[in-house]
């Protein structure tokens, strides 16, 4: 795993450029509302083989995590400010929020969020770092009893990633999503 906010081994000056190529017509591409990432059509744009394109991201996946990655390290910074909140529920509160915000506005960010594998281990990386915030998170609002004692980090990745793919597949809008998070709020009370 690398160190928070390192980039790996250096690659050569070329590899470099068409790795920022590359990613630079990615976003090209999603600006244009074309979230297909095909990685052949990708390496045409950029004016570089497919083989350059499949050795940066051996798959469409490890493409959104790398478009995903500032995205995600912002997700990390909110949930370490939000853990260290006087009150422990208004971070949880404004943290789901944030994330619920973000992953509806970025399906790959959303896609990186809910998969289980990554295929960098700096997506890895920042994964482990949410949890560690989120974790510390709960713990404090779990000492003031404002959340249950049994929903963990992944726990709430998951319920976050369901309320996102409910708000999107019912073309919900923020009066929904309100509900939704209140829903999952809620939820999160331990029983009486």
């Amino acid at each position: 795993m690398t160190p928070k906010g390192e980039q790996g081994p250096a690659l050569r000056a070329d590899a470099a450029r068409n790795r920022a190529r590359v990613l630079q017509v990615a976003r090209e591409q999603l600006a244009a509302g074309d979230d297909s990432l095909q990685l052949n059509t990708i390496a045409r744009l950029a004016g570089v083989g497919v083989g350059t394109v499949y050795r940066h991201f051996p798959s469409r996946h490890a493409l959104w995590e790398a478009l995903s990655a500032e995205r995600f390290r912002e997700l990390v910074d909110e949930a370490q400010v939000a853990a260290d909140d006087e009150d422990a529920l208004a971070g949880l509160h404004r943290l789901l929020r944030f994330t619920l915000t973000h992953a509806l506005e970025d399906t790959g960010f959303a896609a990186v969020l809910e998969s289980a594998s990554d295929t960098d281990a700096r997506t890895s990386a920042l994964k482990a770092e949410l949890d560690r915030a989120v974790a510390h998170l709960l713990d404090r609002a779990r000492r003031v009893r404002a959340i249950r004692r049994d929903i963990e980090a992944g726990d709430l990745r998951r319920l976050l990633c369901g309320i996102e793919h409910a708000v999107r597949s019912g073309g919900s809008g923020p009066t929904r999503t309100d509900i939704y998070l209140d829903v999952l709020i809620e939820g999160l009370r331990p029983p009486r």
